[in-house]
């Protein structure tokens, strides 16, 4: 069956669309004066103190990371280094396919933002996308974060409501198998994996997860793109 049978794609953000390895590293470069710190340890210390990093909502919680990773790797330790880190995310980048690949997709479908960012961070990252999106939805209008069930609730009872479509007219894209992929199966939800990491030797700055089986998988947006434009 054609992709164009679906009518809204809603879309992880960090990860997916927004690089935010490469937005952390930038930080990580600027601030880190003679610390020797590779990138693959620091992200790899950046996904632990995320699992400490407990309630505080994303990416609020990344003033807390850098107050953990920093004594572990010998970074600078102020408050002002950790806030920073917070703040960078306005100008984390996008990926290089990531705006060209959503103004076409715009063409063919509702694009709506499912991201566990909070809203003031959305704006910078819808921003640096190019503002392709109808709806944008964020932790903090969903008050919760995936893989909870009730954000796609949630997710589904807007687009619903502004455009009446149904469960079977959205297919998820994401990057992430942990926090998207695997909770749209379970849910019954047509899901699009975006295999950024593909041919990466580790996991990054991602939370590592059992494998589930996407309905779709490409290695870019702008893969998903082409299919579609080819009628796939």
């Amino acid at each position: 069956m054609s992709l164009k049978r679906f009518k809204v794609l809603t879309f992880d953000v960090v990860g997916t669309l927004i690089d935010f390895e490469r937005g952390m590293l930038n930080y990580l470069h600027q601030v880190a004066g003679d610390a020797k710190v590779s990138d693959e340890d620091f992200l790899a210390a950046y996904r632990q103190a995320r699992k400490r990093a407990g309630t505080i909502w994303y990416p609020d919680d990344l003033e807390l990371c850098w107050k953990l990773i920093a004594p572990r790797l010998g970074l600078p330790e102020s408050d002002e280094v950790a806030k920073g880190f917070r703040d960078s995310v306005s100008e984390w980048p996008a990926f290089p396919d990531s705006v060209e690949a959503l103004k076409r997709l715009a063409q063919h479908f509702k694009l709506v933002t499912m991201t566990n960012a909070q809203t003031w961070a959305l704006a910078h990252f819808s921003k640096t996308l190019g503002e392709p999106f109808s709806m944008l939805l964020a932790c903090d209008d969903a008050l919760c974060e995936k893989p909870d069930a009730r954000y796609f609730a949630y997710a589904r009872g807007r687009y619903e409501q502004a455009w009446g479509f149904r469960q079977e007219d959205n297919l998820h894209v994401a990057q992430s198998q942990y926090h998207d992929i695997g909770i749209a199966r379970e849910l019954g939800i047509t899901s699009c994996w975006i295999e950024r990491r593909h041919g990466m030797p580790s996991s990054g700055g991602t939370i590592e997860s059992a494998h589930t089986v996407p309905d779709y998988h490409f290695h870019t947006l702008a893969q998903l793109a082409d299919a579609v434009e080819a009628g796939q």
